[in-house]
C-alpha cells in the first residue's frame, strides 16, 4: 500500500489517501473502495512542462533529420514546452477529438510534481525537490515537427489528461527503471521504461533548473517514448506507469460533447 494525494471531483483542497495498486482500491478513513468508483479532477495546480526527444528511440526516430537545417546537431539542452490550463484533463473524462481529425497520438508520459522552489539544482540533490509522481497524457494532433512550436496540436482544450492521484516520491524507489504501458480498448499498442531516457531525471531536473526555476506544484513530464499509438473515436485509452497508477480516458468527437456537454 503507497500514500497519494487526490483531489477529489468538486472540492478545493487534495486529500490524502492509502492506495493498493494491483488491487484498485483505495482507503479513506478507515473505509474501503474501488477506485474506478470515485470521481476525480486533475491532481494539478502549477504549470505543466512537456520535454521533447528524452527518450532514446524518440531521437533516433529523427534519423539524418536532426543533422539538417534548423538547427544542424542533436540538441544539446532540454527541448521543452507548456501544456496550457485549457489543456488540463482528469482521469475517466473525455478527450475531444477535434473536427476534421481521425486520430490523435497518445503520449504516455510520467509526471514529476515538484514540491518546492528548485533554481540551479544539482543532480545530487534533484530528488529532494520531487514531491511525487503521476500518470500523464500528453495528447496531440499527429504532426511532424519538432522544430516549431505544436501549439494547435498539443494545446487544444483537454489534451493533457492527468492523474488520476500523485504518489509520495517516497512510494516509487527506482523512477529511473518504470515501465510504461499503453492499452487502447484493452490491447497493448506500446510499452517502453525510463531507463530509457536520455536524460535520467535528475539529470533532467538538473539540467531544466539550470535556466529557469521550477515552483511547487508544477509538473515536468520525463518524455514520450517513439512511435505513440493513435486513438479514434470511441477508443478507450488507458496508460499505465508501474508503482504510480493507471489514467483512462475515452476518445469523444468534439461535436458530441458540443452538443451533450462534457460529462
Amino acid at each position: 500500500m503507497v500514500t497519494a494525494k487526490v483531489k477529489f471531483h468538486g472540492t478545493l483542497q487534495s486529500d490524502e489517501i492509502n492506495v493498493k495498486l494491483m488491487e484498485g482500491v483505495v482507503e479513506k478513513e478507515g473505509q474501503s473502495f474501488n477506485f474506478d468508483q470515485l470521481v476525480v479532477d486533475a491532481p494539478v495546480s502549477g504549470t505543466v512542462y512537456g520535454t521533447l526527444l528524452n527518450y532514446k528511440g524518440a531521437l533516433e526516430a529523427l534519423g539524418e533529420a536532426v543533422s539538417e537545417a534548423p538547427y544542424k546537431a542533436a540538441p544539446k539542452a532540454p527541448i521543452l514546452y507548456i501544456k496550457p490550463a485549457n489543456t488540463i484533463n482528469s482521469h475517466k473524462r473525455p478527450v475531444p477529438l477535434p473536427e476534421g481529425i481521425e486520430a490523435l497520438e497518445i503520449g504516455a508520459s510520467m509526471g514529476l510534481v515538484i514540491g518546492c522552489t528548485a533554481t540551479r539544482v544539482s543532480e545530487e540533490a534533484a530528488f529532494d525537490y520531487v514531491a511525487g509522481y503521476t500518470v500523464v497524457n500528453d495528447v496531440s494532433i499527429p504532426h511532424e515537427s519538432v522544430y516549431r512550436p505544436a501549439i494547435r496540436q498539443k494545446a487544444r482544450d483537454g489534451f493533457c489528461p492527468i492523474g488520476p492521484w500523485i504518489i509520495k516520491r517516497e512510494d516509487v524507489p527506482n523512477p529511473d527503471r518504470i515501465h510504461t504501458r499503453v492499452y487502447i480498448n484493452g490491447e497493448l499498442r506500446q510499452e517502453n521504461t525510463t531507463a530509457n531516457l536520455i536524460r535520467p531525471i535528475a539529470r533532467l531536473l538538473a539540467d531544466v533548473t539550470d535556466f529557469m526555476t521550477l515552483h511547487a506544484g508544477d509538473i515536468l513530464l520525463v518524455g514520450i517514448p517513439e512511435k505513440a499509438p493513435l486513438a479514434k473515436a470511441g477508443d478507450v485509452v488507458r496508460i499505465e506507469v508501474e508503482g504510480v497508477g493507471a489514467l483512462e480516458n475515452t476518445i469523444v468527437p468534439e461535436q458530441e460533447l458540443a452538443e451533450g456537454g462534457l460529462k
